[in-house]
């Protein structure tokens, strides 16, 4: 589910590290932050977050005070794990880049609801997907660039590795990147999503500064800041809305938790407090989603089954009746009898052919 701009924000760390990059152009951090109403003092506040339209506004104040539009890149060449708290801690000390990753997606929404993080893997290739949950306006390009730049340059410092790839933004190529297309990892504009793709043998590359311990205790910290945003009450509503993909199927457990933001474990134990699972939710979009098909789809039972990702219709039948109590034929067609109009029902059953049991 999307959420309410106001809802959005970011550390205000971010913005010192901002201030600190266009310190290199002459600009300082009380010229850039002039008329903004943001205190220089409240840059090093952990609690201070600064919202989306600041932070958009700040962005665009930069590039014009530096007269550099591809500060973006610059921004995300400088980042550093250590730049985002308690959840870089933890992915410094993760035991490999999967792991890395697996709690970046886990736990970005204690940095920001912008964006949200899963990771994917399809055969000998994997991919870090960036859902881009508003709008940056006109800084769009700067934060996909700083983000998908910035990520690729955390991954390589922790392995001690130049890690190969290529980058997917959704936004289109800006004019500048041609000056920096040399230097910066390869990316691909304009192609409708945003995404890191590399081998998914990276995803097993040991981390030079792993240490179980010190992640155990990052984790805690991660595990309580998740816990203070404070999900209880709409975790059922978040997670029934999001079940379904607007363009037909379902998303898995993992991409749920990413899309509500809330850790898996995290999850499943608030919903179990509220009385029902995953499962038990899924089973009802499909129920819903199987209903809905059945009453007005031309698709056969066989397609709607496949639709619905049940491997053959014998199982989506079981799972029906189960849901019902009836089959599916039999519901297709006492729906299709219940919309007949009164006189040729009455016409077809004094013919003898009335609605046939299953």
């Amino acid at each position: 589910m999307t959420p309410r701009r106001d809802e959005v924000s970011i550390p205000a760390v971010q913005a010192l590290h901002l201030a600190e990059l266009v310190r290199r152009w002459g600009v300082s951090t009380s010229t850039l932050l002039r008329g903004t109403g943001i205190e220089e003092a409240e840059l090093t506040d952990p609690s201070r977050r600064v919202a989306v339209d600041e932070l958009v506004a700040l962005v665009e104040r930069a590039r014009t005070l530096t007269g550099e539009p591809g500060l973006g890149i610059y921004f995300g060449l400088r980042m550093q794990a250590t730049s985002h708290g308690y959840l870089g801690f933890a992915a410094m000390t993760a035991s490999t880049i999967g792991e890395a990753l697996d709690l970046a997606t886990r736990f970005a929404p204690m940095l920001t609801l912008a964006l949200t993080l899963s990771l994917r893997r399809e055969g000998s290739t994997a991919c870090l997907v960036l859902d881009e949950e508003v709008d940056f306006g006109p800084a769009r390009d700067a934060i996909l660039l700083a983000l998908s730049i910035g990520i690729w340059r955390i991954g390589c410092t922790l392995t001690g590795v130049e890690l190969e790839g290529e980058s997917e933004l959704a936004c289109p190529e800006p004019p500048y990147f041609a000056r920096f297309r040399a230097g910066a990892p390869r990316v691909r504009f304009g192609t409708g999503q945003n995404r890191l793709i590399f081998d998914a043998r990276v995803l097993s590359l040991p981390l030079a500064t792993a240490d179980a311990a010190a992640l155990s205790l990052a984790r805690e910290q991660c595990e309580r800041a998740i816990e203070a945003l404070g999900f209880e009450g709409r975790v059922v509503g978040r997670v029934r809305g999001s079940i379904p993909r607007t363009g037909g199927g379902f998303r898995s457990l993992d991409e749920v938790a990413a899309r509500v933001r809330v850790p898996v474990r995290t999850l499943k134990r608030k919903l179990m407090a509220a009385g029902t699972s995953y499962s038990a939710l899924l089973d009802e979009a499909r129920l819903d989603r199987a209903s809905r098909l059945l009453r007005s789809d031309r698709r056969s039972i066989d397609e709607i089954a496949f639709t619905l990702g049940y491997s053959d219709v014998a199982n989506f039948t079981r799972a029906f009746r189960r849901w019902t109590g009836t089959t599916p034929a039999a519901y297709r067609r006492r729906e299709a009898g219940e919309r007949t109009p009164a006189g040729s029902r009455a016409k077809s059953l004094s013919a003898g052919r009335g609605p046939r049991s299953s």
